[in-house]
């Protein structure tokens, strides 16, 4: 077969696929009780803001101050070996690591800015979070989403898509075909009824004729 015709192929599998999973109901059904879910939990917490906001002091005298700062700075230190591990191994961990490190950064950034706020290391804190913290984070997730766009663009080009991928907010979720199963999303591969093959051994099959008596 040419490179077209197992494009082709590849293309018309995947489309195969995804409308046997169009047809479960139940795998629907559960996605919007999921999502209703998240956005009632989206509510509650709105709501248990607006609470905190009217009810909590403006000043508070914490315990264990250097435990939490520790213990912060220890799992900040942690993300950034594990980190620095993926990207020399190169794993596709690293979008996960990136993420979390990312997300630490700008928590680190917030609460220092914020705990420091009219005391004498205020302006050290905020030069910290806008010159280290923050740029950081920042590369961490433009790090990250580089990551997401190849990933994307080369599952598109194996399901014989042309042309660049689209923005991660227009992709398609890996595996997460209209009406299916919600849990599929959150199963090893070898859960979901097969673990998936690579495209490309995939095309190669198609290539070899077949074995009399399978």
């Amino acid at each position: 077969m040419s490179p077209d015709e197992r494009l082709r192929l590849l293309r018309a599998l995947v489309a195969l696929d995804s409308s046997e999973a169009a047809a479960q109901t139940a795998g629907r059904r559960r996605r919007a009780i999921v999502l209703t879910a998240i956005v009632a939990c989206c509510v509650v917490l709105a709501a248990w803001i607006a609470v905190l906001a009217l009810t909590l002091p403006p000043y508070y005298r914490a315990g264990d101050w250097r435990g939490a700062w520790v213990g912060f700075d220890v799992a900040l230190l942690a993300t950034f070996a594990v980190t620095g591990w993926a990207a020399w191994r190169r794993r596709q961990i690293l979008v996960i690591c990136l993420v979390v490190l990312a997300t630490l950064l700008c928590c680190d950034a917030w609460f220092d800015v914020v705990l420091n706020a009219h005391t004498k290391g205020f302006q050290v804190s905020l030069l910290s979070a806008l010159l280290i913290e923050l740029p950081l984070a920042v590369l961490a997730i433009a790090g990250a989403r580089r990551l997401l766009r190849m990933t994307v663009a080369i599952v598109r080009r194996y399901e014989g898509h042309q042309g660049p991928p689209p923005r991660l907010r227009q992709a398609r979720l890996v595996g997460g075909a209209p009406g299916s199963d919600l849990r599929d999303l959150f199963r090893e591969p070898a859960e979901t009824g097969g673990e998936p093959r690579d495209p490309r051994s995939a095309a190669r099959t198609a290539e070899r004729p077949g074995r009399p008596g399978g």
